[in-house]
């Protein structure tokens, strides 16, 4: 999806507000539902801040030009910043207290993979666990940061390689376009300048 396409959703798509009123103009109102968007930027240039933000944002209501719904966040990098996670939910519970709950954490659900096959399974966890339905939100947002770490070490630069690479890539991107539109969900994906997924 081009940003020229995103103009082009239909108006009814529930958007989740990036918070910056620049940004969600060039996004048509913030990140679409029902589709993937790939935050691309170089390492160190705050893609992983924007992402724990968007999460503590999806629990306001939709009054509120969010999803009023929770979160799953996949890392696949270092360690969960939890800490920074806490002092975010706490600054948007002291700005918007009776829409965000005392412990915004609740809301939000962290897993870490490591590997693209290991993400194709906790894909179909995820799946399994929204359609149960019993989180006190439902699900609106699924967050990868990074996408690119699960293939960066585990595939070369043979032929053979890049093939499977691609295979597993759409594979990915399949499972989590079907969540998106069965759930009506928002995806973001992270990604680094310099390499193509």
């Amino acid at each position: 999806m081009t940003p020229q396409n995103l103009m082009h959703l239909p108006l009814s798509t529930p958007k989740l507000s990036i918070g910056c009123p620049i940004l969600d103009h060039c996004l048509g109102g913030g990140i679409p539902c029902n589709s993937i968007t790939e935050l691309v930027g170089e390492s160190g240039s705050e893609k992983t801040q924007l992402c724990l933000q968007l999460t503590v944002r999806a629990q306001l209501s939709p009054s509120h030009g969010r999803l009023g719904g929770s979160s799953v966040y996949i890392f696949t990098e270092f360690s969960f910043p939890f800490r920074r996670l806490q002092q975010l939910g706490n600054l948007y519970h002291a700005s918007y207290p009776n829409l965000i709950r005392l412990e915004p954490l609740e809301d939000i659900y962290v897993h870490g993979v490591h590997d693209a096959q290991q993400l194709i399974h906790v894909l179909g966890d995820i799946e399994a666990f929204i359609a149960i339905d019993h989180t006190r939100l439902p699900v609106k947002l699924i967050v990868i940061d990074s996408i690119v770490a699960l293939f960066r070490s585990q595939y070369q630069t043979t032929p053979a390689d890049l093939k499977r690479r691609s295979e597993m890539f759409f594979n990915i991107s399949g499972t989590l376009k079907g969540l998106a539109n069965k759930f009506g969900l928002a995806v973001v994906v992270t990604n680094q300048v310099g390499w193509a997924t």
